[in-house]
């Protein structure tokens, strides 16, 4: 029996031996590796933010070659679509942060489908689209006769992606600018994600929106660590999260609850990521912008600055100033017959409008000049100013009407002249400014008070604060058509409701809609609009798109005031414009499908933007 256990004996020991020799082994690897760790330089945040960039890039990068592979090969439709969606879901990881650091490498991936014109050392260019959007409209629906203008497309879009990859590794991060970046993002969901903006085909935007929250959050949970606020990160993670399975919940473009969306998820989610950053220690930017860097939603009273837009610091509006504007914007001293103020024509019981088609002409028994006279209120936040969008700054405006021979029929000089002549005047402008009364600081005067004629006080907007009861249930369902079905929302930008692209906004946007001449709808109104100024033939017949803000006192409307009621607008609307009409425009940028509104939801439109 004992030479029978002898083998197996041995056999146990020498197993045992093996194990502590494998543990010691595994142990002192361990240790090794733990030494090897603690030895290595320990990443910062922002060169984690960085490592993760890069590596989403390359996603995006891999993502863009498979869509290019996938059309060079000639797949199924679907495959294709899939593959086109999956590219854009990539592109919307990284997004924010290129938008920030590399913006025209961003508009060259993912801008508008539309021809643009851009102006160096004072000549215009056309600059023809590329990207995703215009990737969209070649698969959605698919064309085979198109396919070659496709795989030159796609072939663009990759070529674009290497070019973020290379000047993304160049980057120099900070934790202010990716922190800035994040926010921005969030304020870009809100004004042109959801609403279809930049998904106008396919309406991908709610999937889309979830994708950059998710990438958001993921870059988010890199500070974590550093959060001495524990309460504060959980909060944060669960309002994500909460945002994120609200846009993953509804499979309905249309009967998505952007209202709902904005004011339980979206501006909490902002606020937080504001207080997140300040409890990081993490400096907010002090820099001058339309919408303030220290904004906790676009919601807030003083989101926006009403001094931005001025050519020097030296122009910004001072209370004095805006006062002594006042004076003068109700003086006739400043026409030439001295009969007609700017009040004229600028109203303020009409919204600063005159509730005229046109407006009469001056002294011509009757007359009247080319178009509807726009309202003054909030004109301070469009970086361009006329229909035609012809000058910049409103104190050049306010030289352009004075010294128009059909709308003041004044002149500068005298008008400077006449005033230095009124004692009340001299003192006036010498405690206002240096060098007492000149061509400049007239305009500058009458400019500083049209920039304080702001309203972001409406009901709408009293609503998005956290007052439940501002708004009933049909003016709650016109926002969600306004920012969703209806479109509306793609031109005229929340919260401004104006023109002014969000979330940089440095350019106002001009559209060529096909307004007709008469509502009767039966010919294109005649009036060329930018085109008189560039020449270039893609901006005939556009204009800009001005502030619905206020919309219910600015009657009539369009540029021509050719309709008489917000229905008849949403009518056209509806339509798909002048080409809807029949009008056969090459260079409308208005979608010209029907938008199919029941007449509940017309009415339901009409009541939010008298809410406005």
């Amino acid at each position: 029996m004992l030479s029978e256990q002898t083998p197996a004996t041995s056999v146990s020991k020498a197993n045992r031996t093996s194990v502590r020799w494998t543990l010691m082994v595994l142990a002192t690897g361990l240790i090794v590796a733990v030494s090897y760790y603690l030895l290595q330089p320990r990443l910062t945040p922002v060169q984690q933010v960085k490592a993760q960039y890069l590596k989403d890039i390359a996603g995006l990068d891999s993502s863009v070659r498979h869509l290019n592979r996938i059309i060079l090969s000639h797949r199924s439709v679907a495959d294709m679509q899939s593959a086109f969606r999956s590219a854009r879901l990539a592109y919307k990881r990284v997004e924010f942060l290129a938008e920030l650091y590399n913006p025209e490498t961003a508009k060259s991936l993912n801008g508008p489908a539309l021809p643009e014109v851009e102006e160096d050392d004072g000549l215009q260019r056309q600059i023809q689209p590329e990207g995703f959007q215009v990737i969209e409209e070649l698969l959605f629906p698919y064309d085979p006769a198109q396919h070659q203008d496709l795989l030159t497309k796609a072939a663009v879009l990759q070529s674009n992606v290497g070019r973020l990859t290379k000047v993304a590794s160049t980057n120099e991060m900070t934790d202010s600018h990716v922190f800035d970046a994040i926010r921005l993002e969030v304020f870009r969901l809100l004004s042109l994600g959801i609403t279809g903006f930049d998904s106008p085909v396919s309406t991908h935007s709610l999937p889309e929106a979830a994708a950059a929250l998710e990438s958001l959050q993921r870059y988010v949970s890199i500070y974590e660590p550093a959060t001495k606020d524990a309460a504060l990160a959980t909060l944060l993670d669960r309002t994500f999260a909460g945002a994120i399975s609200a846009l993953k919940s509804e499979k309905n473009f249309n009967s998505f609850d952007r209202l709902g969306f904005i004011t339980n998820h979206a501006n909490v989610l902002s606020g937080l990521l504001l207080d997140t950053q300040k409890a990081l220690e993490i400096p907010v930017f002090q820099e001058s912008r339309l919408l303030s860097t220290e904004a906790r939603t676009l919601n807030d009273l003083k989101a926006f600055d009403t001094g931005y837009f001025v050519n020097t610091n030296d122009d910004r509006p001072t209370p004095a100033r805006v006062a002594l504007g006042k004076l003068l914007f109700y003086d006739p001293i400043l026409s030439g017959d001295s009969r007609r103020t700017c009040a004229t024509c600028h109203q303020p019981d009409k919204a600063f409008t005159d509730g005229e088609p046109k407006s009469l002409a001056i002294g011509f028994g009757g007359r009247r000049i080319a178009r509807n006279a726009p309202t003054l209120l909030n004109a301070t936040f469009q970086a361009a100013q006329f229909a035609d969008s012809r000058v910049i700054f409103l104190e050049d405006q306010a030289s352009d009407v004075i010294q128009n021979t059909q709308e003041m029929h004044g002149s500068l000089p005298k008008a400077v002249s006449a005033l230095r002549n009124k004692a009340a005047y001299r003192k006036a402008f010498a405690d206002t400014y240096k060098d007492g009364i000149t061509e400049q600081n007239l305009k500058n005067a009458v400019a500083s008070y049209i920039r304080s004629l702001t309203n972001l006080d409406s009901r709408v907007d009293r609503y998005l604060r956290g007052q439940p009861t501002a708004l009933t249930s049909e003016e709650k369902h016109g926002f969600n058509l306004f920012m969703g079905k209806a479109k509306c929302a793609t031109c005229h930008f929340y919260p401004l409701f104006n023109g002014t692209v969000p979330p940089a906004y440095q350019k106002t946007e001009s559209e060529v809609l096909g307004t007709p001449a008469t509502a009767e709808n039966r010919q294109l109104d005649p009036d060329l609009g930018k085109f008189q100024t560039t020449k270039i033939h893609i901006q005939k017949h556009a204009f800009k798109t001005p502030t619905i803000r206020n919309v219910a006192k600015t009657a009539p409307y369009m540029h021509n005031g050719v309709y008489r009621s917000l229905e008849e607008v949403v009518d056209f609307y509806d339509k798909g414009g002048g080409n809807g009409l029949g009008f056969n425009l090459d260079n409308q940028t208005l979608p010209e499908d029907k938008l199919h509104l029941t007449p509940g939801e017309k009415k339901a439109l009409v009541a939010f933007m008298k809410a406005l």
